[in-house]
């Protein structure tokens, strides 16, 4: 007895349950753009497109992975007194100043250097049970849905679990 449930077993597919009004940006648009973008549509991945071919996706992970910091090495260092009189405080001066200008740099750097290029895709008439699949094991969110080549679409973890429950969330 198949024990999966009746939507499952009646084959969904990618097509009933994707985003077919897919919110894109372009390689040279900005991480400050895209990341208002982001906040304004909801969302937290992005196709990167360059006329109607997908080049790449941009999430949130890749821009959180912008914003962190380095963290020092644990390579003890013992200071003499004058160096913690003068040049320590100058170096944390320093690092300060750099890690100011890096963080307000982010916002002006182009997508396309930031973005992922292996995109991970599946089609419109694949079952939902393959784009899971596909999903889990890669640790993705989202993937992209190709027709012949074209982005057709999007189909997000949200999408399945709404198509298995019957409900359409958008």
């Amino acid at each position: 007895m198949d024990e999966r449930p009746a939507a499952v077993r009646d084959t969904m597919k990618v097509a009933d349950v994707m985003t077919k009004n897919v919110v894109t940006c372009g390689p040279s648009d900005t991480v400050q753009s895209v990341v208002k973008l982001m906040s304004d549509k909801d969302i937290s991945g992005i196709p990167v497109v360059e006329g109607d071919r997908v080049v790449g996706i941009v999430t949130e992970a890749d821009i959180m992975r912008l914003l962190a910091v380095p963290q020092p090495s644990g390579t003890l260092w013992l200071p003499s007194p004058l160096e913690v009189l003068i040049e320590i405080p100058f170096k944390e001066l320093l690092q300060l100043r750099r890690l100011q200008s890096e963080v307000k740099d982010v916002g002006t750097q182009a997508v396309g250097s930031i973005m992922r290029k292996d995109v991970l895709s599946i089609g419109p008439d694949d079952d939902i049970e393959d784009a899971a699949a596909m999903m889990v094991k890669h640790k993705v969110n989202r993937l992209v849905v190709l027709r012949d080549g074209k982005l057709a679409g999007i189909i997000t973890r949200d999408d399945i679990i709404h198509g298995l429950g019957g409900t359409r969330h958008k």
